[in-house]
Order: structure tokens, then C-alpha cells, then sequence
């Protein structure tokens, strides 16, 4: 009788064959739950596979057995409308394979770390703090791995730089970190949140995680991403949610954030309070005009200014924010171009109207802010876009009204609209921003 050889094999983290990927899932699914599985890339988990050389003689021959995996159906953008064009493959996620949770090393403590009761270790650290260890990375242009484990203890792949920017008690992966945030809407964003992929199936593909440091223009559709990927640390203008796999991407915001503003000065103006109306006006120059200027320029200011913005008021800066203030009504002494507590506050805390897209007609109403159109809304702003829509011709969705309360029928007409620009994925969500507004209105 023949003795059995026993053959032991890594599943390649890049192969698509079905046993590979087979061997991948199953190497996830022998996690805690509260893990959400290790992916394959870690290589810590092996397979046996025992090869059986010779069986039973039957009749005049030897029957071999081949047990083969399904290959798995074709993977489509999830980020790809159900309704729209036709899915077709997806494109290859992030080439950034990561690491399991782990210690952070030099500490001695282990990863996931937990308090008494039982819930993650939530340091507190505020938006300012994120955001600077996020570039810290950036500057000394930390290489991608995930094996090495940089100077501050932290693991060098996507994760671990998440976990040194939130300043967790251990090296957390993309099945573990959204125990330590709370699921907010893309619209809440604000620096220092994160944008999350941890595809369950099989994490070793296209799941990444990156940090959000805020939108790049009004239309809300970029933003700059601080992220860990080959060959090293970056920040980059990245289009909402990432690359591919747009739609899986889920926003999250750390739980032990504070609204301390300890880190350098201009870090985040959200956690800032209003410094005075004596730092804005003629001849002032200072670090929070600058970060006025940025927080018109977020809410659709950039065509006032050719330059900057800048610590020297000047005009660009008086006009955008008037703009700003007449956004929201504003006439008289309300609107005169100089930033009070109210406006600050707007700005700050992302709130009221943006400012209309420059060179717009006159006839189109101010846009009233995201917030306006959103499951449970029910107000005047809601009748007229669905009023506007009839009348452009995408009000096919409606079975009646449209009326005043936000619908599904609202954000379908809306989405058929959008997508009308030419617009896919998350441009065409069916939610109406400032450029779906103008160009519904002109």
C-alpha cells in the first residue's frame, strides 16, 4: 500500500484560479466574526491538502478523484447604478494586500485592544491630530508593506497607517477598523473621517481604506485622500469614494474624536471657533483669513480667487464671502462681505448654502444645501426640484405629485437627470448638489 504524501501550499494572493481563491475564503472565514475574517495576503494560515498517490484497485484500473471549485461568476462594479449601462468587469482594486490585527511594535500590548467592558480602546485625539500624523507619513514617504512596521511601531500598509492616524492601541486591518468609528453618510464627511473597503468575500481583493482630508471643490465629487498604497504614502485628489469599487467604500468617524484643537494652527478650521471680526477686513493678514479663504473655496468660492487664498485679505476674499452670505438670504449689513460669528459658524460646520456656481444665470435659485433632500425632508425646496424636473422632461418616476415630501421617485427622476450629464457611479446618486441644481434651474 502506498503511503499518502502530504503537500502544504500558500494560495497566491494574485491568483484567480478556483482553488486559490477558494483556499483565500476559507483562510478569511477562520477568524473571530469580530475580526470579519484575516485575509490571505497575511500568510499566516496554511492548508494541507492531502494528495492520495494510489487507492483501491477497481476492475483493471485506478479511479482518481478531482474535487474542483465553482469559479466564481464574474465580479461587476458595485459602484455601477443597477439601473444604468450594462456592468462590466471590474477594474483591478488597489494593489496594497495588508497585514491582520497585531501589536504595535516596541509596545508589548496586543492588538484589537479592549476596555473592560469589552468595547475597542478609544484614545481620544482630535481632527488636527489625525490629519498631522497622517502627513508625517506623507513627508518621509513611508514604502508599502505589509510585513515592515515603521518607526512608530505602525504596520506599513493601508490599515496600519489608518491605525496611526487614529492613534489605536494596535495595528487594526479593514475587517477590524469599524469598530472603532461610527458609520456616518458620505455628505458628513469632514478631515480626519475615513472611507472604508473590506470586501468579505474575499478580503485580499480590492479591500483599502483612505483618510479623508476634505472635498476639493463644491460639487463634492473629489477629495483629498490620505492613503497608504505602493510604493508609498501619498495624498491625492481622488474621486468619490476611490478609483474602483466606489460604492462599497463606507464612511466612518472615529469615536473617540474630541473638538480640541491641539496641532498646528490651520489645521482644521471645523474644530475652530470664531477668532473676531477684527482678524478679516482691509490690511489684516493673518493664518484665519487663510482658512476662511479655504472654507469659501470648499463651498464654491474658487472663481474668486486667481490666486490663493492667502493670509492678506483682499478682495477675492470680501467677494466670496458676501457670495457666500447672500447664499443664505443674507441683504444689507448681513451681506457685506466681512465673516461674523453666523457665517463662520456656516462654514465651519458645513452647513447653509453654497455658494451658486460663478457665471450663472440669474434666474437660478440659490441652491439650498444637500440637506434639503434626503429621506424624511419634507419642505418647498422638494416641490420645486420635482416641478423643475416635470417640466425638463424626468418626471417619469412620479405616480403622483410630485409634493412637497422627498421620495424614491424624487431620487430617481433626479438620478435620470444626472445621468442625462453623462454623469456615472456617485455623480448620479440621485441626490441634487449644487451643479445638479444649476443645471436643472438654467
Amino acid at each position: 500500500m502506498t503511503v499518502p504524501a502530504f503537500e502544504e501550499y500558500v494560495p497566491a494572493i494574485d491568483c484567480t484560479c478556483a482553488g486559490c481563491a477558494e483556499q483565500r475564503r476559507t483562510a478569511a472565514a477562520g477568524l473571530p466574526t469580530r475580526h470579519g475574517g484575516h485575509p490571505a495576503a497575511h500568510g499566516a494560515r496554511r492548508a494541507m491538502v492531502l494528495v492520495t498517490a494510489a487507492g483501491v484497485a477497481l476492475s483493471a484500473g485506478l479511479a482518481e478523484a478531482v474535487v474542483a471549485a465553482a469559479d466564481p461568476a464574474p465580479a461587476t462594479d458595485p459602484g455601477r447604478p443597477a439601473d444604468g449601462p450594462a456592468a462590466g468587469p471590474l477594474e483591478p482594486g488597489p494593489d496594497s494586500p495588508q497585514g491582520g490585527p497585531g501589536p504595535v511594535r516596541g509596545t508589548g500590548t496586543s492588538g484589537s485592544s479592549a476596555s473592560p467592558g469589552g468595547a475597542p480602546a478609544l484614545p481620544a485625539t482630535t481632527r488636527a491630530d489625525i490629519i498631522n500624523r497622517a502627513k508625517k507619513w506623507v513627508t518621509a514617504q513611508v514604502p508599502y508593506s505589509m510585513t515592515a512596521y515603521w518607526s512608530d511601531g505602525y504596520r506599513q500598509d493601508c490599515s496600519g497607517f489608518v491605525s496611526m492616524a487614529w492613534n489605536l492601541p494596535g495595528n487594526e486591518w479593514t475587517g477590524s477598523l469599524a469598530a472603532y468609528g461610527t458609520r456616518i453618510a458620505r455628505e458628513e464627511l469632514q478631515p480626519g473621517d475615513i472611507l472604508l473597503f473590506h470586501n468579505l468575500a474575499d478580503p485580499a481583493q480590492g479591500s483599502h481604506v483612505t483618510i479623508f482630508g476634505g472635498w476639493t471643490d463644491y460639487t463634492h465629487t473629489h477629495y483629498t485622500a490620505y492613503e497608504q498604497t505602493k510604493p508609498h504614502t501619498r495624498k491625492q485628489t481622488t474621486p468619490m469614494a476611490y478609483w474602483t469599487n466606489s460604492g462599497s467604500y463606507v464612511a466612518y468617524r472615529y469615536k473617540g474624536l474630541t473638538s480640541g484643537s491641539s496641532g498646528s494652527a490651520g489645521s482644521l478650521p471645523s474644530a475652530t471657533p470664531f477668532p473676531g471680526a477684527a482678524k478679516f477686513g482691509a490690511g489684516t493678514k493673518n493664518d484665519d483669513v487663510t482658512r476662511l479663504g479655504k472654507m469659501l473655496v470648499d463651498r464654491g468660492g474658487k472663481g474668486f480667487y486667481q490666486v490663493g487664498p492667502g493670509p492678506a485679505w483682499g478682495s477675492a476674499d470680501r467677494k466670496a464671502t458676501q457670495a457666500f452670505q447672500k447664499a443664505q438670504g443674507w441683504k444689507g449689513e448681513e451681506a457685506d462681505g466681512i465673516p461674523g460669528p453666523d457665517t463662520w459658524s456656516l462654514l465651519a460646520r458645513a452647513t447653509g448654502h453654497d455658494i451658486p456656481a460663478p457665471g450663472g444665470s440669474p434666474s437660478v435659485p440659490g441652491f439650498p444645501g444637500r440637506g434639503q433632500f434626503r429621506p424624511g425632508q419634507s419642505n418647498g425646496h422638494v416641490d420645486k426640484l420635482g416641478e423643475q424636473l416635470v417640466k425638463k422632461g424626468y418626471g417619469k418616476h412620479y405616480l403622483s405629485g410630485p409634493g412637497p415630501r422627498w421620495t424614491e421617485a424624487d431620487r430617481r427622476n433626479v438620478e435620470a437627470f444626472q445621468k442625462a450629464q453623462g454623469w456615472r457611479g456617485t455623480e448620479a446618486d440621485g441626490y441634487p448638489g449644487p451643479e445638479t441644481w444649476r443645471r436643472l434651474f438654467a
